[in-house]
């Protein structure tokens, strides 16, 4: 089984769709959701599911809720590339003890539909301390969610 770090296929169709809504008025709830190495997610994971979602101390399935730190707006990319592009706070979880090997950022509002899948690289383990995820730089060149 394997993790790819992706925005997910269907995520594309459907910000063509008008599925989703990153704000600023009335955004839709976008929530993270912690894997083990044994998942199975990336471009065509269409929803959130709990199949080898982390279970652990201080983890709740479904993992949280993230906060819009930057509404949609756009710049250019270092390589001078028109990007429009949202960010998110960083999130955590305090006092957990649990291993985790990657997430899923999916759209609670919009039936759990999914937006992008993240690979940590190995697997990150907790020991009753803060498990915490934290996001890349909110521009057109680093964001978490940027379409060029």
């Amino acid at each position: 089984m394997t993790i790819a770090q992706t925005s997910t296929t269907s995520f594309k169709v459907e910000l063509l769709q008008a599925v989703h809504n990153f704000g600023p008025t009335t955004p839709n709830t976008f929530k993270i959701a912690l894997y083990t190495a044994t998942s199975d997610i990336g471009p065509a994971t269409t929803a959130y599911t709990a199949t080898n979602e982390v279970v652990g101390t201080g983890y709740t399935a479904g993992g949280n809720t993230l906060v819009i730190s930057t509404s949609p707006t756009s710049g250019n990319s270092t390589a001078s590339i028109p990007t429009a592009f949202v960010s998110f706070s960083n999130t955590s979880w305090a006092s957990s003890s649990i291993t985790a090997r990657g997430a899923l950022i999916y759209n609670s509002t919009q039936g759990n539909k999914s937006v992008a899948v993240l690979d940590f690289g190995a697997d990150k383990t907790t020991t009753n301390t803060t498990f915490l995820i934290t996001f890349p730089a909110a521009d057109a060149s680093s964001a978490i969610v940027r379409i060029s």
